[in-house]
């Protein structure tokens, strides 16, 4: 097994565990978090498509999107991370509420 093919699965595993946690956790900040990880699970899938041939150089387009799609996720995590603290101090709780 090649390293780009172990890159690709272990971005499909973290997207599925992300997926997982979001859907199952009411906190906020696990969904934040598993948010983070689909992220993590989604740029290691764009790096493994990058490289898909050993012989050839890889593609240097999604390794810039990767970086790109990096401070976004900071920038969108920071934004989430206030968000929830509204929400904290709007009903005491880090859940939304019904």
């Amino acid at each position: 097994m090649s390293y780009i093919y172990l890159y690709a699965l272990l971005g499909v595993g973290l997207f599925v565990l992300g997926l997982n946690a979001l859907i199952i956790h009411a906190n906020l900040l696990r969904k934040i978090l598993a948010v983070n990880v689909m992220c993590t699970g989604a740029f290691l899938v764009l790096v493994a498509l990058a490289s898909r041939n050993l012989a050839a150089q890889p593609d240097p387009v999604p390794h810039a999107m990767v970086i790109t799609g990096i401070v976004v996720a900071v920038s969108a995590t920071a934004l989430a991370l206030i968000l929830m603290v509204k929400v904290n101090l709007a009903t005491g709780k880090n859940e939304l509420p019904d």
